[in-house]
């Protein structure tokens, strides 16, 4: 009886200083999603987060993924309903496309999963619209196919052979896609009504090894990255000063952590992923170290 109540006393106890801080209880952490996890394949559906924040500013526009089945990687769950939050970046962009096409198609997702104070979000990678077979209405004077029995087609011991063209037509045959069709694939991307128009497929790229300075929200709430940047130093170089909004993962919580524990700011080595939404650049770190200047380089 006393080891229950000393457990229960570490859990709440754990729990008040997580909310003190600013983190989720204990219990929440247990089922988050580890940072840096791949999401190959999910089925679920694309979700615009409806406010009225979002109606007056499209720029405030938060897309989510609601999961159709249950998620674990093995150290976290998500349940089916849940929706995580996607990240800006050059697929989410084609996916919006495409859903503005077909607003009620579901998608096959793959990406990776980032964790950032106790919540999880999702950088897509890879979309492909599912296709949904649907049934032909029947006459009322006609039974339904669950409520007569069917019969056997092409069995060996059948007198009469169905062609494979009549099979194919079928309406309980599965139906397939052609995604070399849909937009993902295509380098004509529908923005909205009326003709297609050319849009360049645009790629990630890789930054690696560079240097510069955390700008913006110091380490404060949950949506702190949205007012987050780093701006890349060009160490004494004619070079205009490049921005870049950073997205919300561990690495860019330790970073912000580290700064804020640090009396000046900190040049930091940066890696990472540059992406593309809606004609502004985003950085999802991969890992930052402190650059320490010793008196080499201007603060």
């Amino acid at each position: 009886m006393g080891r229950k109540l000393t457990i229960s006393y570490l859990v709440l106890f754990i729990n008040a200083v997580a909310i003190a801080s600013g983190l989720p209880p204990a219990k929440s952490l247990q089922m988050l999603l580890l940072d840096g996890s791949v999401l190959t394949g999910v089925d679920g559906r694309l979700v615009i987060h409806d406010s009225n924040e979002a109606k007056r500013n499209s720029a405030s526009e938060r897309w989510f993924f609601e999961f159709d089945s249950d998620f674990s990687d093995g150290a976290g769950l998500v349940k089916a309903g849940t929706r995580l939050e996607l990240l800006p970046s050059s697929v989410l962009e084609r996916m919006i496309a495409d859903a503005n096409n077909a607003p009620d198609a579901s998608y096959k997702l793959g990406g990776s999963l980032t964790q950032y104070r106790g919540k999880n979000f999702i950088f897509p990678t890879y979309f492909l619209p599912l296709a949904k077979t649907k049934m032909p209405k029947l006459p009322a004077s006609q039974k339904s196919p669950q409520q007569e029995s069917r019969p056997k087609i092409n069995e060996p011991n059948d007198v009469v052979k169905i062609p494979k063209e009549l099979l194919d037509k079928l309406p309980d045959r599965k139906k397939t896609i052609d995604h070399t069709t849909r937009p993902e694939n295509s380098e004509e991307i529908k923005t909205g009504p009326g003709p297609q128009k050319k849009s360049e497929k645009r790629q990630d790229s890789i930054l690696a090894d560079r240097s510069g300075f955390i700008r913006g929200s110091s380490y404060g709430t949950q949506d702190s990255w949205r007012k987050v940047s780093f701006v890349l130093d060009a160490l004494g170089r004619k070079e205009p000063k490049t921005s870049l909004h950073l997205l919300p993962c561990q690495a860019l919580e330790q970073a912000q952590l580290s700064q804020a524990a640090a009396p000046d700011t900190l040049r930091l080595k940066i890696a990472g992923i540059v992406t593309k939404f809606k004609g502004k650049k985003y950085l999802l770190l991969q890992r930052s170290t402190c650059l320490y200047s010793h008196g080499n380089f201007p603060g």
